[in-house]
């Protein structure tokens, strides 16, 4: 499908990868793999065309197409959602006007024996017949039916794009590119704005779809679920591995293991050598001998080990002045647009050092309320904003609005002021983009490089609210894990939009819950809010999983009908009105399942070993039947050795699928 030739990148001197060389087949399922800046939404531009490499060559067969989803995307702002989308079907679009053309030309003509006639006729046959193939009427089911799986309702159909967020129009999309099946599907972060029912949805259709696919993704589970096949970008080439995800992990631990020791005794061997050549060089009756370990040495090629970036990034907000106590209060605030409305009778009131967490599904206005914060959009109600307060914003769309003709260095210096002019260089290098990369194009960053550019131009102005919509998106694990230290340590007010557990666990002490045009306060961390639903997740909470399932105990019914008036009209939800339907506490059930999963992975993993050597015992069975083989004791001893070792394993296996079953 896609063949790929001796690929070489480079940027400016620095070869991103070279000698890379791969083929995606149909309906290859193909997980893009590799550190931040590794080259992997490069790889994707160059896979789809956007993007020139170095050297090399893509080979496209001809008339196969490829779709293309970008991490960053500029998007239109003059049409309906249900217009937006029918533009995947341009092509059907132009058959049926072709179509209705030639009918009404049939219906005025009257030279009906005439070979004109019947060549229009012919025509009419077969392009009739091209557009029953490419589904002929039935686009708009399909395109509705696609809308619908990524979360879209029927009413919204409709509705101006421009009235949607960023997230909702990222969808838009990539149901314009999911409805035009093209031949290869090039997916970077998917999942970035999606929630779990259009994650599952989309799992499903990548799963039915007889489309190749090649996915960017930090989401583990929806990688795992989706792909058959890792390609690794390391160490400036691509390491192919026939497997999931998963199992890759395993095998990429043992071979970089091999590396290691490969590495070391390299490392030995030329020690050595240079050791020889600089005690034997002046000695005459050692010269032949000292010009052979030369030589040696220079056609010792150098083993590369796979890096391990370990390299830390610190993140420190400056000081902040005072604000007032009560940085941000509403007041029965209300937003429509036209006759939808967003959300009404948002009582709020966040106070001076509060961390505070929004959280709901895609379009319940989690994005617009802090729009209406920000004073960006009007809304009807009273919001305050208490003196002193200066207001730092992360949209869920900065990185997007950064220059992409601007080195990193110069983005940063167009912005700083003051002492902090002569910082940059240590304020980049705290942030990984010290040295060269500094000059580096924004144009050429991934979508984490971005991310944390942007949050450098966050720190260059002291503020006293920060207000981070979705800022987790794109990050790595170790960048998300520095930010969230970074916030906690900070002096003053931040308001998190997110639906990442793990972020917010330890760092907010008020959940701000959105959904059916209210907004619910629960005082306390993520998983008391959790706690309260039931739920061991936002997702699940947000869905009501407690209710849908009915898994509430009947000691928890009187507690819910207990409300206050003010928590009846969606204003305020203390915790602990529900409890866990199970007789161990929550605690405790977060440590049986932390347990379980560790005991399932340890299966895994026991399984990928087994197959491995049941694998090479067939090798050796089959090396062994070779009569040049019989007395090749080191095929024997390799053989007794590995049967003892798959016995062994299968044994731990037994143990450990004992011990699932036991936690399950």
């Amino acid at each position: 499908m896609i063949s790929v030739e001796n690929l070489k990148v480079e940027f400016g001197t620095r070869p991103l990868f070279h000698d890379v060389s791969f083929v995606i087949n149909d309906r290859d399922r193909v997980a893009l793999v590799g550190k931040n800046g590794a080259g992997k939404s490069t790889m994707l531009k160059i896979l789809c065309g956007l993007q020139k490499p170095t050297s090399g060559t893509v080979s496209v067969p001809n008339g196969s197409t490829v779709g293309y989803l970008p991490q960053v995307m500029k998007l239109q702002d003059d049409t309906t959602v249900r217009e937006e989308a029918r533009k995947a079907f341009a092509g059907h679009i132009h058959i049926k006007e072709q179509l209705d053309k030639m009918q009404q030309e049939m219906t005025e003509r009257t030279d009906y024996e005439s070979e004109d006639y019947m060549a229009l006729v012919d025509k009419f046959t077969q392009t009739h017949e091209r557009y029953m193939m490419m589904g002929g009427e039935n686009y708009e089911a399909e395109m509705e039916r696609t809308l619908t799986g990524l979360g879209f309702e029927r009413s919204d159909f409709e509705r101006p794009t421009r009235e949607f967020s960023g997230g909702w129009r990222m969808r838009i999309e990539l149901a314009k590119i999911l409805l035009q099946h093209p031949d290869v599907l090039l997916l970077d972060e998917p999942t970035n704005h999606l929630d779990i029912e259009s994650i599952q949805w989309l799992e499903q259709f990548l799963a039915q779809s007889s489309s190749a696919v090649v996915l960017v993704s930090h989401d583990r589970a929806f990688i795992n679920n989706v792909t058959n096949r890792t390609l690794e970008i390391t160490c400036g080439h691509v390491e192919d591995y026939k497997v999931k995800y998963d199992q890759y992990v395993v095998l990429r631990k043992e071979r970089r293991e091999q590396q290691l020791r490969a590495y070391e005794n390299q490392q030995k061997e030329i020690a050595d050598t240079k050791a020889f050549i600089e005690r034997f060089r002046y000695q005459a009756t050692k010269a032949v001998q000292v010009q052979q370990r030369i030589r040696q040495l220079e056609k010792i090629v150098p083993i590369e080990v796979d890096d391990v970036d370990n390299k830390v990034m610190h993140l420190k907000f400056p000081p902040c002045l005072r604000s007032g106590d009560y940085p941000v209060i509403c007041d029965d605030v209300r937003k429509d647009y036209g006759s939808h409305t967003i959300f009404s009778h948002v009582n709020m009131t966040i106070k001076r050092g509060e961390k505070v967490a929004f959280v709901g599904k895609n379009g319940e206005g989690k994005s617009t309320l802090v729009k209406c914060i920000m004073g960006q959009i009007p809304f009807t109600g009273t919001l305050k904003i208490a003196h002193n307060v200066q207001i730092g914003y992360f949209a869920q769309n900065q990185a997007q609005l950064l220059d992409e003709s601007l080195s990193i260095y110069d983005t940063i210096d167009r912005v700083a002021t003051g002492e902090m002019r002569l910082k940059i260089n240590d304020l980049l290098g705290a942030f990984m983009f010290g040295g060269e990369i500094s000059e580096k194009k924004v144009g050429v960053l991934s979508g984490g490089e971005r991310s944390r550019l942007a949050m450098i131009r966050l720190l260059l102005e002291p503020v006293n609210l920060l207000i981070l919509d979705e800022p987790t998106n794109h990050l790595d694990m170790p960048s998300k894990d520095v930010l969230k230290e970074a916030i906690k340590a900070f002096d003053g007010t931040a308001i998190i939009v997110s639906h990442d557990r793990d972020f917010l666990d330890g760092l907010v002490s008020k959940v701000y819950e959105f959904g059916g045009g209210q907004v619910k306060e629960h005082i306390g961390g993520i998983y008391d809010y959790l706690r309260a639903h039931n739920a061991e997740t936002i997702h699940e909470a947000l869905n009501g999983k407690a209710v849908a399932e009915e898994k509430t105990t009947t000691a928890a019914a009187p507690a819910a009908k207990q409300q206050t008036p003010s928590s009846a009209k969606g204003e305020t939800a203390q915790p602990g009105t529900s409890q866990p339907a199970t007789k161990e506490s929550w605690e405790e059930h977060k440590e049986k399942q932390k347990k379980l999963r560790k005991a399932q992975r340890a299966v895994e993993e026991s399984e990928a070993k087994i197959a491995k050597m049941e694998a090479r015992l067939k090798e050796l069975d089959t090396l062994l039947m070779d009569p040049k083989n019989a007395a090749n004791m080191q095929l024997v001893n390799e053989y007794s050795t590995t049967q003892e070792a798959l016995d062994k394993e299968n044994d731990r296996w037994m143990e450990l699928s004992e011990k699932v079953e036991e936690l399950g």
